[in-house]
């Protein structure tokens, strides 16, 4: 090979290879100031959040109820009870539905129904919470006469569906096959496979959507505006001992607390928050940084969960 030759591509190699560095060095440094641009905001609120709400956390706001407008103190302990609740129930009406549609999404998803499912999924999940909470007023609270923790408790889990279908289902796809054939062929019935066998499996990825569904109902206030209204007076073990010293058996005092309205963090805030009196203000980032806090803390010992469970299974 002619020198002179070998020499000239030699130093083509060394600029192409250089290039590409330098390219390779400038796009990293792209993404790791996007990146920190993308978290720049998350930061910010949180701590703005933590600076503003903290000044005015006390024990007291977390076990009274709310004062009359203008007069200082007093707590979101009806808030906190009642967002309690919400989420109870929602979770109630939405998981058990949502990890049996997202079976048959999963297992049938060519079926006119299973077609139909992931569609609908979609659409719904389109659909804006203040939409769904003004239907839910005219079919629920315009048909019982009042407004009710059960009503909202139905619009937050309407809420929380579609993203608990969509995530279960991919997380059930996920699952190998092997293991559903394995236990079919031994014998094991399909509704037993699916719940001994492939959801464990799939427990990880379905927690998540969980905790995503709930992350968004938990933050709606919209849809409660129609359903649940608010109710600066709920005490939830008020009427628990007042159910008692009136006979009242515990199915009768669950319904009479479900059937009455009810307050909650997001609610709160959104009201407070409209208010000219500098206490409820300052109550409302209070409790902004209270469901903020409650929201991290679900998230984190989920994780934990997860991470102890996996160590578990690899042991």
């Amino acid at each position: 090979m002619n020198p002179a030759f070998a020499s000239v591509h030699l130093i083509r190699a060394r600029r192409g290879y250089t290039r590409r560095r330098t390219l390779n060095a400038a796009m990293l440094a792209l993404t790791g100031v996007t990146t920190a641009l993308a978290l720049v905001p998350l930061f910010w609120i949180i701590g703005y959040v933590v600076w503003q709400g903290g000044k005015y956390l006390d024990w007291t706001f977390f076990t009274q109820l709310p004062r009359p407008p203008g007069v200082p103190g007093g707590g979101v302990w009806n808030a906190i009870q009642g967002t309690i609740l919400l989420v109870i129930l929602s979770s109630a009406f939405a998981i058990p539905p949502g990890i049996l549609a997202a079976f048959y999404a999963a297992y049938y998803p060519n079926t006119p129904l299973g077609t139909g499912l992931r569609f609908g999924t979609d659409v719904l999940a389109g659909v804006p919470s203040i939409v769904i909470g003004l239907f839910l007023y005219a079919v629920i609270v315009v048909a019982q006469g009042h407004y009710s923790a059960l009503a909202g408790g139905i619009s937050l889990a309407i809420l929380m569906l579609p993203t608990i279908i969509r995530t279960t289902e991919e997380m059930l796809k996920l699952v190998p096959k092997s293991l559903r054939e394995a236990s079919l062929a031994l014998g094991a019935p399909e509704w037993k496979t699916s719940l001994r066998v492939v959801l464990p499996a799939a427990a990880n990825g379905l927690i998540t959507g969980f905790l995503l569904g709930l992350a968004r109902a938990s933050g709606e206030t919209a849809p409660l505006l129609f359903t649940a209204l608010g109710n600066e007076w709920f005490d939830f073990s008020a009427q628990v001992r007042s159910g008692i010293a009136s006979g009242q058996n515990p199915v009768a005092i669950l319904v009479q607390i479900i059937e009455q309205p009810v307050d909650s963090l997001p609610l709160t805030l959104w009201k407070y928050a409209q208010q000219p009196y500098p206490e409820r203000i300052h109550q409302a980032w209070a409790a902004a940084l209270v469901l903020m806090g409650l929201v991290l803390t679900v998230n984190v010992i989920a994780r934990l969960w997860i991470v102890i469970r996996a160590k578990r299974m690899q042991g």
